[in-house]
């Protein structure tokens, strides 16, 4: 089996012993699915199947060391019969068999890894074990992670400044910074450590650990700063590779300078010439560069291992060193020189860095760390190349800890080394001091020098058009499509863009002018890092498990403290840029940029203070005062609407209209009629659907929906189990059913008073809307009044509408009015003062009209009603009695007592005439007052007990006769306002 070729096929040999089949397919949201359909076991011969279902998937089975052999069909057969089998049995109750499961296995550590095709009837696929293919070259610890940060780490800085700098700040405040900018990124390392080591990572480096950690905003605006930093930061190497070989050789100068400052020659570097020399190496480098990884890990040790030997040859030579020997001013380490040198000595300098009294350039310790701390950055090298790396999470934390400790000590040992080896005057004066006391030639540094800045500019051009490409690849932002490439390809066009930006700082010349900037970018970066780490150990959600167990969110949020601090350090005004490019580019982000769910910390910072706050409201009753509005809104109840459309178009407005300002939260729940198991992926289509909808709608909200028998079961179910704690919805929304007569939609009555009954005993407020089609938006302006008939107490809700209706574009030009309904003998001033009372210390506004109405005697009627009331409570009569009538004759005929919807009922003939004689009124009040409102707001009777669902409908239909916009409101057992501050 191992060098063979297995040609398998027919059902037979896919077939348990329970007479199962397993058929491998592809699922949309797990890649290791198997579908299993029950066969009859007797039917297992292909003879008696279809010919589309007989030809079971042929699988080849093949070996990369020997692809030739072959064994006889007969035996494979034989072979996968007595093998194969078996192994399905003891996977058979799981539903997997062990391939499938590897695959899904795999699946979970590449997030857009492409689904594994899998054979389709009839289809041919190939197996092959052996040595997978080798796609890209990886590297290791040495190579991957700790030289390219080496290489980095030590550039330019130490070479031609370092001395400078321990002479400006004398050794205390020298140790000092080396020590602050250390510990800085020390503790970022740490904090990289960790999140490189809670899972899988792929190209992007500190990019896609904040990213991952804080959002796509933050990590691509985070992230394209550092790629701008990383750009920067090679031009600054190659300018301090330029001006190295051109102190060491004069002549090659076109435009420069020397001058005599304290009997020292001073070569005055031409702008010209850095420019000049600058691009010709650029682009020497970005030939390099696009030769690939492969071609760079090869020309890395060629210049780090020089950087080495020239450091030996620095430490050989400070050895030697003594009195005036190499140079005048060197006096080999002595305690007095280490005395003097102790303290700092900040004075005013030339741009060159020349100590002059009327210099225009001050330096004080802020200036030294701003100075000196790119010489600490490129800690990230690595992990800017973490495509590239055979294991990021063990390769990362040691090759980065490792570089920044080996590094900082380095520096620690050579503030202590140079402080006692020359005076301070030569240490100012003499920018190559280094070169100077190296043994054997000075010739031997300025090629340390040279190389160590050539390799890191190297790995800056190495690390930063990675870092675009994995932007780019994340498809967060359009405009960076351009920058996009597959995996294992050369980011060929992203190492263009960072070329022209280096030439395009290189042009600038200014070495001094480049690293502030730089130093920002970096800054920021790290204290992004920090700063994800931070909240996920603090977080400490079940996915944060980093194999780095060295960490500590006090660590981290530490490091992210002294990031900000050296910010502002260093210059103020260069923060405050670099956090408002940080700013633009989120702001830039959020608006244009697609949105992405990348499980970051914010989301479980979310989830855990929702949890906090929803366990701090409790499951008590909510005062009046922190009432919200939590409307539950009833998608599809009835009605027609095109298969595609989720919801009225008009809910979602009418939804809005509930808050104030847009705060509040909406559930938008819609029913399916079936089973749960048949019509689940319906369901969860639908709900995508519905939620599409609710966010084109720009309505704060979240969709549900419910798969159950009926309407009526599954909204009994919504109402009692959806929402949490004191999250749970508190009003019904829906349509009135005003199609059920014209569609003869006999069903919807009893649904539609079993709804309003489930409210009531659940303690739901309800809102009913008529005439939703012709409900204002947010564009149509509405003028008039908005009339309230405040009938019974609702807890004020009624009220609350109108208030909240008055905030929403669309009637802020209406005003209020109140109509009190009350009986005749009622002292109307009374009640209507009482009302304005009330309605003054409730902080509304609003005009108040008593009208008094008899509860019954129609021949004692002075006003008429419209005649179109009439009209439709003459119809509403006639029905009602054609309805009793055919009631009575079938229980009659059945010997049974009226029976409506199946439930049995009592029918009270005078309260029906009343009922329907009280609507008629109503609604005859209603046309008198109201007929040009802009929307009317009445209480909602409660179905009577024991009453047919159909006579409900009919004095409803009653009510809402002619009115053309109309809430139906019924409040439940709390008040929602309260006349108390």
């Amino acid at each position: 089996m191992d060098n063979a070729d297995v040609e398998a096929g027919g059902d037979d040999e896919f077939q348990g012993r329970r007479g199962r089949k397993y058929r491998p397919v592809v699922g949309d949201d797990d890649r290791a699915v198997l579908e299993m359909s029950s066969i009859d076991p007797s039917s297992s011969s292909s003879s008696s199947q279809p010919a589309h279902q007989s030809s079971l998937k042929n699988i080849k089975v093949s070996s990369e060391e020997n692809l030739g052999s072959n064994i006889k069909e007969g035996s494979s057969a034989s072979h996968v019969q007595a093998n194969g089998p078996q192994k399905e049995s003891k996977l058979e109750l799981f539903g997997f068999d062990s391939l499938v499961n590897i695959l899904g296995l795999k699946s979970m550590t590449d997030e857009q890894a492409a689904a594994p095709s899998s054979p389709r009837d009839g289809e041919n696929i190939a197996i092959t074990h052996g040595r997978p293919k080798i796609t890209a070259v990886k590297s290791g610890t040495l190579m991957g992670v700790f030289v390219p940060c080496l290489q980095n780490i030590l550039g330019i800085i130490y070479y031609i400044r370092f001395t400078w700098i321990v002479g400006m700040a004398g050794i205390a405040d020298s140790l000092l910074v080396v020590t602050l900018c250390g510990t800085c990124t020390f503790l970022t390392g740490i904090s990289l450590s960790a999140i490189a080591t809670n899972g899988a990572m792929k190209g992007g480096g500190p990019y896609y650990l904040i990213g991952r950690a804080l959002g796509p905003e933050v990590g691509v605006s985070i992230g394209l700063c550092f790629f701008l930093g990383n750009a920067v930061a090679g031009a600054l190497y190659v300018l301090g590779a330029v001006e190295t070989f051109l102190k060491a050789l004069p002549g090659a100068v076109f435009f420069s300078e020397t001058t005599t400052v304290n009997d020292l020659k001073v070569l005055n570097l031409s702008v010209h010439d850095l420019q000049i020399y600058g691009i010709i190496v650029t682009i020497l480098l970005c030939f390099i560069v696009f030769g690939g990884v492969k071609i760079i890990n090869k020309v890395a040790p060629a210049f780090l291992i020089p950087v080495l030997l020239s450091m030996l040859c620095i430490y050989i030579g400070i050895a030697l060193a003594r009195k005036d020997y190499p140079t005048k001013g060197v006096t080999g380490f002595s305690f007095n020189t280490f005395k003097d040198n102790w303290k700092s000595d900040y004075q005013k300098t030339t741009s060159g860095g020349v100590p002059d009294p009327d210099g225009a350039v001050s330096w004080d310790f802020n200036a030294m760390v701003g100075l000196f701390f790119p010489a600490v950055t490129g800690i990230m090298a690595g992990s800017n190349r973490s495509a590239s790396l055979k294991d990021t999470q063990r390769s990362i934390p040691i090759g980065t800890l490792a570089a920044t400790l080996a590094t900082t000590v380095m520096y620690l040992i050579s503030v202590l080394v140079f402080g006692g080896l020359a005076t301070r005057h030569l240490l100012l004066t003499d920018r190559l001091l280094s070169a100077t006391i190296s043994w054997p030639f000075p010739a031997f540094i300025y090629v340390g020098i040279i190389l160590s800045t050539l390799g890191a500019a190297l790995q800056s051009l190495t690390g930063a058009p990675r870092l675009l490409a994995a932007i780019a690849n994340d498809d967060i932002l359009p405009v960076l499509n351009y920058f996009k490439v597959a995996d294992g390809s050369e980011p060929h066009f992203a190492t263009l863009f960072t070329a022209f930006l280096c030439i395009a700082c290189v042009i600038i010349g200014n070495l001094d002018l480049i690293t502030p900037t730089i130093t920002m970018f970096f800054l920021l970066c790290y204290a992004g890092v920090n700063l994800s780490c931070f909240l996920l150990d603090l977080l400490d959600a079940p996915s944060w498990r980093p194999r780095w167990k060295f960490h500590h969110w006090s660590l981290s949020l530490l490091g992210a403290s002294l990031c900000i601090v050296i910010m502002f350090l260093i210059s103020w005004a260069f923060t405050i840029v670099s956090l408002a490019l940080a700013s633009l580019i989120y702001y830039y982000v959020s608006i244009k940029g697609k949105a992405g769910d990348w499980g970051d910390g914010f989301k479980s910072a979310y989830f855990q203070l929702a949890l906090r706050s929803l366990r701090s409201l409790g499951a008590n009753q909510v005062h009046p005062k922190n009432w919200y509005p939590i409307p539950l809104i009833f998608c599809r109840p009835w009605g027609k609407l095109p298969e595609n459309v989720p919801c009225h178009p008009k809910l979602a407005d009418f939804a809005n209209c509930m808050k104030k300002k847009g705060r509040g939260m909406s559930i938008f729940v819609s029913i399916l009629d079936g089973d749960y198991h048949e019509c689940v992926e319906d369901a969860k289509a639908a709900c995508k659907q519905l939620d599409a909808y609710i966010e084109y709608k720009h309505c704060e909200g979240v969709a549900e929906i419910v798969v159950a028998p009926s309407m009526s079961e599954g909204f009994r179910g919504i109402v009692q189990t959806m929402g949490l704690g004191n999250l749970k919805p508190n009003i019904v929304v829906m349509r009135y059913p005003e199609i059920w007569r014209r569609e003869n939609l006999t069903e919807i009555p009893n649904t539609f008073v079993e709804i309003i009954n489930d409210c009531i005993v659940a303690n739901k407020a309800v809102v009913i809307i008529k005439g939703l089609d012709e409900w204002p938006n947010e564009f149509q302006r509405q003028y008039g009044t908005i009339d309230l008939y405040w009938i019974v107490r609702d807890g004020g809700l009624m009220l609350l509408l109108s208030q909240l209706l008055l905030t929403k574009d669309s009637f802020e030009s209406c005003k209020i009015q109140v109509f009190c309904i009350a009986e005749e003998d009622t002292d109307a001033e009374g009640l209507k003062a009482d009302v304005k009372k009330f309605l003054y210390d409730l902080r509304m506004h609003a005009e108040v009209i008593v009208v008094t109405m008899k509860s019954w005697d129609m021949q004692a009627d002075s006003g008429a009603p419209h005649d179109e009331s009439v009209e439709a409570y003459n119809a509403a009569q006639k029905r009602i009695a054609d309805y009793l009538a055919e009631m009575k004759s079938t229980a009659k005929k059945q010997g049974t007592p009226l029976m409506a919807d199946g439930k049995e009922v009592v029918v009270n003939e005078q309260q029906v005439e009343k009922f329907l004689y009280t609507t008629l009124k109503l609604n005859s009040t209603i046309l008198r007052y109201s007929r040009m409102a802009a929307v009317v707001l009445v209480s909602l009777p409660p179905p009577p007990v024991n009453h047919p669902a159909y006579f409900y409908m009919e004095y409803m239909d009653l009510l809402v006769e002619n009115v053309p916009r109309l809430l139906i409101v019924r409040g439940y057992r709390r008040d929602v306002v309260t006349l108390f501050t």
